[in-house]
Order: structure tokens, then sequence, then C-alpha cells
């Protein structure tokens, strides 16, 4: 499988191109995510790969609903062997809420993970987002391991237990960089509110409530107390500290979403993170 190393971004698609990565490959981050759906022909993956010399490629993830297995796995096999070892296909079901024809949803993994099998995509090249127990179990089972989205490092030794020695556990994490929380507070709360509180996502409810959080803690924008917990804040030994804490945990690599004004220019504060993280 491809080496991922301790660190790595997950940046929605739109966001990505690159001369980014070209510059997180530079600052020492061992992987990229390509968050928001990518397309099953995986070309973003692909001109990512092409510009860059070692670092991974992570989906986070293709949507089993919109991205057929055949096509899917014919787009892995063209990017392994173009670039192997550096590419790792990460899958996931989404949301419930998102499509008219949603069935169940371990049903449809488990039957996605067959047609992935049934193509020769290796199991040690793909990873499953995986949020409650029977999927972090199946993830650990049926992949190389669990991609865990808008945690908390509880969740994070919860998913370790249940994974046992071997499976890769990469659960990612929001940070907002800024010391004054009147500041930080708010694009830390649009980053859980949109979309997962204003949409009501069920997934994501479900599992907050198993870590413990209260229906006061999910009514509304969420509470303090769930944005805090979420999303790390603070100047970058602060934040890095949190995400450290996800490793102690049982994490083997932590997915880093950088929350920002919009508009801003993420990569002063990536540059900040390097550093914190004792990348470069």
């Amino acid at each position: 499988m491809a080496t991922l190393g301790t660190y790595g971004i997950w940046r929605v698609s739109n966001g990505l191109d690159g001369p980014l990565v070209a510059e997180l490959e530079k600052l020492g981050y061992g992987a990229v995510w390509i968050g928001g759906s990518p397309p099953a022909d995986l070309r973003l993956a692909e001109e990512l790969l092409d510009a860059t010399e070692r670092i991974a490629v992570v989906t986070g993830i293709v949507n089993m609903w919109t991205s057929p297995a055949a096509t899917v796995a014919e787009s892995y096999h063209r990017l392994a062997a173009k670039h192997p070892g550096r590419f790792v296909l990460g899958v996931g079901v989404g949301h419930r809420e998102a499509t008219q024809e949603y069935r169940k949803p371990y049903d449809t993994i488990v039957e996605y993970l067959d047609a992935l099998d049934a193509a020769e995509v290796p199991v040690g090249e793909r990873i499953l987002a995986a949020l409650g127990p029977k999927v972090t179990r199946l993830a650990g089972e049926r992949t190389a391991g669990a991609f865990p989205y808008l945690i908390t490092p509880e969740h994070t030794a919860q998913a370790r237990a249940i994974l046992g020695d071997g499976p890769l556990l990469t659960p990612e994490h929001k940070v907002v960089l800024g010391t004054d929380p009147e500041r930080t507070r708010p694009i830390a709360r649009e980053a859980v509110l949109n979309p997962y509180l204003r949409y009501r996502l069920s997934n994501y409810l479900n599992n907050w409530r198993r870590l413990g959080f209260t229906e006061d803690d999910l009514a509304g924008e969420g509470s303090d107390r769930l944005i805090d917990a979420l999303v790390a804040q603070g100047d970058a030994a602060t934040v890095a500290a949190r995400l450290r804490e996800h490793l102690d945990a049982g994490a083997d690599h932590v997915a880093i979403q950088l929350a920002t004004e919009p508009g801003a220019d993420p990569l002063p504060g990536y540059r900040e993170l390097a550093e914190a993280l004792a990348l470069v």
C-alpha cells in the first residue's frame, strides 16, 4: 500500500490542483485526500500524481452511489500502472439524505467491495469510510482500514479497539488557526453546520450521540462543546497537540482539514502546521 505518512491534508476537489499539492509535498505531508465525492474517472487524482513525485493521493471519498464500481476499478488500474504505490482508493456509502435511491448502507458497501474484488482492486490499496462499529469492523476485514470523518480522538480510540492491531486507522480532523475564539469558532461552526447539522445528516448525528453528545448539543447550529470537540482551534502548537491525540488514541495517520475564511489562501496555514508538527 502507498505510504501515507503521519499527517496528510484533506481538501475538497475544487480546491486542489497540481501546484498546491506539490507545495504540500515539499512541506512534508505524506498524503493529500481528495474530498467532495470525486467522479469515477479519477482524473483529478491522476493530475495530482502527475504533478508530484512522492506524496500519496487518496480519494476521501469516492461515493458508491454516484461512481459505478466497474468504472472506478478501471480508473484505479490506470493510476496504479502509471504511479505504482502512490494511490489509495477511498470509498464510502455517503449520506442517506443525499439520494432518493438509498438502500441499506451495509448491503450496498458489501456489494461494492465485492465488485472491486471481482475487478481485482487489491484489498490493501483501498480504504473505507466508517463511523459506526459494524462498518468499522468491515473496513478492517475487507480493506486496508477505516477512514472516519468528523470525529474526536475518543472515537479514534473506540475504532482502534474494534479494528485491533494491523488495519489502518486514518481519521479526519478539522482545524482553524487563530487564538481568538470570537473569530475561529464561527469558522469552525460553519464547517460543521454545512451540511452536517444543517441537513441533519443521520449518520453523523447518530455517531455524535454514541460519543456522548446530547440533543442540546446537536440542536440548531450546535453547542460550543460540540464545535470545539470536532474542530481544533488555536495557534499551530495548540492545534498540533490536538491532532496528536488521535495518534495517542491509536491512529496511524491523520487527515487534516484546514478551514479558513472564504477565499483565504490555505498555504500559510499549511506551512504553520507543518512546522508545528515537525514535518519540515
